[in-house]
């Protein structure tokens, strides 16, 4: 291939969830630039964050989804290479495996599109359909709460060196975390999958970074619900909510029957949005557990907001090991 030529084709299809008869995919259709995401040289680490941002997506092209049992559907990505498949079908629970993941492959229909196409035009995808067997879900906030990010760090500047400087592979999860999560997901039984949902502001742009990030920490798979880019810089209405919070919400409405636990941390908003969700949604969230920050005036500010705060259990933890001993003493993980 010469200097100009394109790249090959590749799909990415985002881990989501869904029901026993409610499928939802998403993903995107991009050019495949090579992304070496365990490169920790400094060179190489500000040309991928480059590609990560400047995309070539493969717009209104179309895509075929195809079941273990050979079922397909067919859709369409849109113009910034992105699809989402939002369909009823029934029995999906009869093709998921023993952690409650449904496997299926995204390709391209037309194998003609003018170029080389990655993984013989097959690239794997995932939905998570927890069983009615599950005691209770996660939803979790990434940011700060499991992985550092400097969010609260003075002009971003920790957020923007951890993001464009560090490689996943050599990110470190706070620690405990990952202990924790996987406590959680196998709940008071020590046998069970417990669903685990990953909801953060980042952009659909960090998503195979993050994915890289929580396999090498070892934490739980889960859904990784993140947002697009140009969604970050558009201005919204006071009374618009964030999308972290639609994503929980949605959750919520998706699993009625199903209780959760949240967790986040004292920086940004989570505290305020999970108030929020447990005055909507009363009777249906078990715990809020929330990481502590170094910012007094962030803490300080959490502190009055929930000194007075009876309609859950909500803890402010400054490790992992607090709010282990808490959900040990709750019943929500083995003793």
């Amino acid at each position: 291939m010469g200097l100009f030529s394109k790249d090959s084709l590749q799909v990415i299809v985002f881990q989501s969830y869904g029901t026993n008869n409610h499928f939802y995919s998403r993903g995107r259709a991009l050019e495949d630039e090579k992304i070496n995401l365990k490169s920790s040289n400094f060179f190489k680490l500000i040309l991928n964050s480059w590609k990560r941002f400047e995309t070539d997506e493969i717009k209104n092209t179309a895509l075929t989804i195809t079941f273990s049992n050979n079922y397909k559907i067919n859709t369409k990505t849109d113009n910034k290479g992105y699809f989402i498949v939002d369909e009823k079908i029934e029995n999906l629970t009869n093709l998921t495996n023993n952690e409650d993941w449904l496997h299926f492959t995204v390709s391209y229909t037309n194998t003609n599109v003018g170029r080389a196409i990655n993984n013989k035009n097959r690239f794997p995808g995932e939905l998570l359909i927890p069983s009615n067997k599950v005691e209770f879900g996660v939803i979790s906030d990434i940011d700060d709460t499991i992985l550092h990010t400097g969010v609260v760090s003075k002009l971003k500047w920790r957020l923007l060196i951890n993001t464009f400087f560090k490689s996943p592979e050599k990110r470190k999860a706070l620690e405990g975390t990952s202990e924790f999560y996987s406590l959680l997901h196998l709940g008071k039984s020590g046998k069970n999958a417990n669903p685990i949902f990953y909801v953060s502001h980042s952009p659909w742009n960090l998503y195979k970074y993050l994915e890289v990030f929580l396999k090498k920490n070892n934490f739980p798979k889960g859904a990784i619900l993140l947002r697009t880019a140009s969604n970050i810089f558009k201005k919204k209405s006071s009374a618009e909510k964030p999308q972290k919070q639609k994503e929980i919400v949605n959750i919520l409405k998706t699993y009625p029957h199903l209780n959760f636990i949240l967790i986040g941390d004292a920086g940004e908003k989570d505290a305020d949005i999970y108030m929020e969700v447990v005055s909507n949604y009363p009777n249906r969230i078990k715990a809020i557990y929330l990481r502590s920050v170094k910012s007094s005036k962030r803490m300080n500010r959490i502190k009055n907001l929930i000194k007075n705060y009876t309609e859950t259990s909500f803890l402010l933890v400054d490790s992992s090991k607090e709010a282990i001993k808490h959900a040990k003493e709750n019943g929500f993980i083995r003793a």
